[in-house]
């Protein structure tokens, strides 16, 4: 098992930044490829950003368009999502996601709780 926990999120300008974190806790980090996903009322969820399990692959969703940036710090297990040049289409509730694999999956095995970001026009 492991807990992830989001935070980071909230309101902002159009054409603002954020950095999303996330928290992992209960087993070895470093085990685990890690992403974020995004869900907005009335829409179906999103992949925004998935990372390996060493950091040395990434990967984003088409409507990233070099805006951001995944990382992660296997020291600290904390996963981050540095998010720039926001846009209204962006409001959605981020969650990050976990599997016990290279990298992840379509369907992780585990989710934090999310968090709101919202971006005003």
């Amino acid at each position: 098992q492991v807990q992830l926990v989001e935070s980071g999120g909230g309101l902002v300008q159009a054409g603002g930044s954020l950095r999303l974190s996330c928290a992992a806790s209960g087993h070895t980090f470093g085990i685990f490829a890690m992403g974020w996903f995004r869900q907005a009322p009335g829409k179906e969820r999103e992949f925004v950003a998935g990372i390996s399990r060493s950091g040395g692959s990434v990967y984003y969703g088409d409507f990233v368009k070099g805006r951001f940036t995944i990382s992660r710090d296997n020291a600290k297990n904390i996963l981050y999502l540095q998010m720039g040049s926001l846009k209204p289409e962006d409001t959605a509730s981020y969650y990050c996601a976990a599997d016990p694999s290279v990298v992840l999956t379509a369907q992780p095995s585990y989710w934090g709780q999310g968090t709101q970001v919202t971006v005003s026009s």
